[in-house]
């Protein structure tokens, strides 16, 4: 494509991100993806404080941190294995349906959690089993969601859309750790109820959605489908690696697993403290996805996707080694602001390459990644901390996360030198092909 045709292609769709909301099906599934959000991370923080505090009442703190690692685990299994199924199924299946199937499954879990919650039980076995059928509804929600939209608009706006998008999740990120922190301190019960009620609220509006989301359906059988997908993503280095270099930065630097750890015994901060820590990534990570929309990245991805993770290292470790709630605060903010770079990248290399026929197959792969560096992250951090400690586990995370940055800029030399990513290229510098 020729430097004229690029700059016409990159102008009609800067003039089309900021009108993506005229979209109607674009902007329903957009607040629904909000809504949806919001249930997820209030839900996440109340599971997180009620099993530390229940935990507490019999274990020291490592042994409680480690069973708030276990609650990641028990959402991390069925997640392993569900994925392949869950994304041919979206491949197959009405994405709509999906989604509405697996919101309505989100809301029984919360119910009983609060009914747990009301009785005021000890025991943490209902809790992980709750967590496990949690995962496994979000193993199929995921590449359903993530497939759903790039049917609604138009694909020369489609990276506007995935920055649209991702500034939605992270606002929901920032405010509802906050909502269930604030719950939370009144009764855990209050917290799983307001969850409920934000997951209704996400389903009711995707039952508003008029647009087909059942993808063409493609010869082969199951088997044969998922094999397509699992070849597509191993192929494509770039796509690989820019996945498991979030998979394995995140995985070992899951400081925000600890959070329940810090502000209870560490800041001192209680509850409503814990809400705000909670929120601090979700802050970073907002502002930095507005920054995106505004600015797409459009040269060097691979080298602000390798800047961003080595500065979440960075800050991980100086969390790990604060005592301060404004340092600690501000902290978790860059980690926020960091990893959000890696999200966006990867997220608009997945959605802008791949068909829309293989997308279901392909965002299950990416979100098995995702899983992991959150789910099993959480475990890892567990483990980690009742060997070496809180801050020795947050200390580690932040080292492996350096440590894992500068072995994938060797691994993986076709990342680290991406150049464009836009709505019409994704390629290296130099290099004719995304296929490395």
């Amino acid at each position: 494509m020729t430097s004229q045709k690029r700059g016409r292609t990159k102008a009609a769709a800067s003039k089309a991100g900021p009108s993506l909301f005229k979209h109607r099906d674009f902007a329903l599934f957009w607040w629904a993806r909000v809504f949806s959000n919001l249930a997820v991370q209030a839900e996440s923080v109340t599971i997180g404080w009620q099993v530390y505090t229940v935990a507490r009442q019999a274990r020291t703190v490592e042994q409680s941190a480690f069973l708030v690692g276990m609650v990641g685990l028990s959402q991390f299994v069925p997640l392993f294995l569900l994925t392949f199924l869950a994304g041919a199924t979206a491949d197959r299946c009405d994405r709509r349906a999906i989604l509405l199937i697996c919101t309505s499954v989100e809301v029984v879990c919360v119910l009983a959690l609060a009914a747990l919650a009301m009785h005021s039980s000890q025991s943490l076995v209902p809790i992980f089993a709750i967590a496990a059928l949690f995962g496994a509804s979000r193993a199929f929600l995921s590449p359903a969601s993530s497939s759903v939209g790039p049917m609604l608009v138009p694909r020369e706006v489609l990276h506007h859309a995935v920055s649209r998008n991702s500034l939605g999740d992270q606002a929901a990120s920032m405010i509802g750790p906050w909502i269930g922190g604030a719950l939370c301190a009144v009764s855990p019960a209050l917290a799983y109820s307001g969850s409920a009620i934000l997951y209704t609220v996400a389903a009711t509006i995707l039952l508003c959605l008029r647009a087909n989301t059942r993808p063409e359906l493609q010869p082969g059988s199951r088997l044969e489908q998922v094999r397509e997908g699992i070849v597509y993503v191993w192929t494509n280095k770039i796509v690989l690696g820019a996945i498991s270099l979030d998979l394995f930065a995140v995985l070992l630097g899951g400081a925000t697993a600890l959070l329940p750890v810090f502000a209870s015994d560490i800041l001192k901060v209680g509850a409503h403290g814990f809400g705000v820590l909670r929120s601090g990534p979700a802050i970073g990570a907002a502002a930095m996805a507005f920054a995106l929309s505004r600015w797409p990245l459009h040269r060097s991805a691979g080298r602000w996707m390798f800047g961003g993770v080595a500065v979440f290292g960075a800050a991980t470790l100086v969390f790990a080694v604060s005592r301060s709630m404004i340092v600690s605060l501000t902290a978790l903010v860059a980690l926020g602001a960091s990893d959000m770079i890696s999200v966006y990248v990867r997220q608009s290399l997945v959605q802008i390459v791949t068909p829309d026929h293989m997308r279901g197959r392909v965002s299950a792969v990416s979100g098995l990644f995702i899983g992991a560096s959150a789910e099993l992250g959480e475990f890892e951090t567990g483990v980690v901390a009742r060997l070496l400690g809180p801050v020795g586990a947050a200390i580690f995370g932040g080292v492996g996360s350096l440590v894992v940055t500068g072995a994938w800029s060797q691994m993986f030399p076709s990342l680290r030198t991406a150049d464009r990513l836009d709505g019409t290229k994704a390629q290296p510098e130099n290099h004719p092909s995304l296929i490395g």
